[in-house]
């Protein structure tokens, strides 16, 4: 813990979801290292960071390509410096293919692009934080790893086959980091959001809200980034502290299978 405040580091923190992660916690007394791509004297950053530490004054923001070994190194060394302890960590950087293409058209550059980013990335910088972690000074609290996958790793888009394929990939990584780790007291979770506002769905907005007005989802609205940070809240805050390995919906019902 930071000055008795629980400590959690967000990746992707700045905007859409990551931002509505970072600022729950925020709000809920954490102090948060909230990692971006973007340098810290971008417009929209400083203007987040402001947000942030508004309610955190603690809370710092690093800057780093997750995808890199370099800058995962960094972050990794930033992170708990600033926090001296890490209770939580939350998995959300991810980036769409910057071109939706039919798999029968997909890249090697897209695809390369998409799971270095979007898995290979986040294992290994999650292995590294872990590799901390399990040597922390004990707590009388389960300390947590949240990975934000997507409804894309269980519902085929074959216009976007890469992602699919890297948030597939990232259900099981949370997996096996929940097996590896409930010994050593972290909780580990994956938690999969449906259609929710952000920049990744801007372009498609239009087309998701004509399908859940038409019965996509039983809870008729868009889900906002702060439906997806009060669960990793909750997660944070052990109210699951029995469960590892779940997967947890945040997708307006869209899941439930019916007749």
């Amino acid at each position: 813990m930071k000055n008795n405040r629980k400590t959690v580091i967000v990746t992707g923190a700045a905007r859409g979801i990551g931002r509505g992660i970072s600022m729950e916690l925020a709000k809920a007394g954490y102090t948060v290292c909230a990692v971006g791509t973007r340098s810290a004297e971008d417009e929209n950053v400083r203007a987040y960071l402001a947000e942030l530490t508004s309610v955190s004054p603690d809370s710092f923001y690093l800057s780093g390509d997750i995808s890199d070994a370099a800058d995962r190194t960094r972050i990794v060394e930033g992170a708990f410096a600033g926090l001296c302890e890490v209770d939580a960590l939350v998995n959300n950087a991810g980036v769409a293919p910057t071109v939706r293409n039919d798999i029968l058209e997909m890249t090697e550059e897209s695809f390369d692009r998409v799971l270095d980013i979007n898995l290979r990335g986040t294992f290994f910088l999650t292995q590294a934080i872990a590799n901390r972690m399990v040597k922390q000074t004990p707590a009388d609290f389960r300390r947590t790893i949240v990975f934000i996958t997507s409804i894309s790793a269980v519902v085929s888009s074959i216009n976007r086959g890469e992602y699919c394929i890297s948030k597939a990939g990232l259900s099981m990584t949370a997996k096996l980091f929940a097996d590896r780790l409930a010994a050593d007291g972290i909780n580990v979770y994956e938690v999969r959001p449906g259609i929710i506002a952000t920049d990744m769905t801007a372009g498609v907005m239009e087309k998701y809200t004509r399908l859940i007005n038409d019965g996509l989802c039983p809870i008729k609205r868009i889900g906002q980034p702060e439906d997806v940070g009060r669960v990793v809240h909750a997660l944070c805050d052990n109210f699951l502290g029995y469960s590892t390995g779940e997967v947890i919906n945040v997708d307006g019902g869209m899941m439930i299978q019916t007749l």
